[in-house]
């Protein structure tokens, strides 16, 4: 599973490789629905008035307003909800996102930039948390983890949203405060006031990080906690290599080593807070 973005998101940061067998198929068909959803949006060869009409008949086979074959997954979607119990909106908040991004809507602020997220990434933290029937007090934090992780693809990503998919996800108010063009999106280096404009945004998605931070100690499963883990230590990881890169210039990808550091810290991080826990309990 990923926030938004094939790109980037299968490659750095997958969510739901810890995932218990009992959870794999659901998993697997809301990981469906949403990649199914994402072509459509992503689609270079239909208007936004075709990707509109696509995902609404998406969301009304969802719904079961109506049948199609060609959207068959979303059926299937449903009928896990339907098994599982789960929200409808933790499928049809995507769509809203997806909506939004056939648009090619531009976010004037930071504030927009997070209800975005709301949106396209926050929905996948709390699928995994519902399926898992944890406290709903886990669900702030893990927007945070999630929109950070959005904004992290987001900048990996500018030069390809905006040449080929004419996307802007940098807040215009930025943009303009350091005198940015959606022309300098399209060069193959940072400008100085871009590269100023993409620290701002990183040590914005610190912030959400930190915010993130309290999440393994106040999930359940341990499956999940460690996943969480990893997924903090990676996001980390990329700010850290997007802070002393270009991404204009040179794809950033995590390495071998960040993903053994990542995995590391997943278990470590599990392992604390169940001691932590034990001794609360006097054990």
């Amino acid at each position: 599973m990923e926030t938004r973005h094939k790109k980037s998101k299968d490659e750095n940061f997958p969510v739901g490789m810890l995932i218990a067998p009992k959870y794999r198929e659901l998993v697997q068909a809301y990981y469906n629905f949403a990649r199914m959803a994402d072509d459509v949006a992503d689609n270079p060869k239909l208007s936004s008035e075709q990707k509109l009409k696509a995902l609404n008949e998406i969301e009304a086979v969802f719904k079961g307003t109506r049948k199609s074959r060609k959207y068959a997954v979303a059926s299937r979607l449903n009928r896990e909800f339907v098994k599982h119990n789960l929200n409808a909106s933790l499928a049809t908040d995507l769509l809203i996102a997806f909506r939004q991004d056939a648009e090619g809507l531009h976010y004037q602020t930071w504030g927009q930039l997070i209800n975005y997220c709301i949106y396209s990434a926050a929905p996948v933290g709390r699928f995994m948390l519902a399926i898992h029937n944890e406290n709903p007090a886990t669900y702030l934090p893990a927007a945070s983890l999630c929109a950070a992780l959005q904004i992290v693809n987001h900048i990996q990503d500018i030069g390809y949203d905006a040449k080929v998919m004419k996307r802007v996800y940098i807040p215009s108010d930025l943009m303009d405060e350091y005198g940015v063009t959606p022309a300098n999106l399209e060069q193959d280096r940072l400008t100085p006031g871009l590269r100023q404009v993409i620290k701002i945004m990183l040590e914005r998605t610190r912030g959400l990080l930190k915010e993130a931070a309290l999440l393994p100690e106040i999930v359940k499963s341990r499956r999940l906690k460690t996943e969480i883990g990893v997924i903090l230590s990676l996001t980390n990881s990329m700010v850290k290599k997007i802070e002393s890169g270009d991404v204009l210039e040179k794809y950033i990808k995590l390495s071998k080593l960040d993903w053994l550091k990542a995995l590391l810290y997943g278990v470590a991080t599990t392992l604390f807070t169940k001691r932590k826990t034990l001794n609360k309990k006097g054990l």
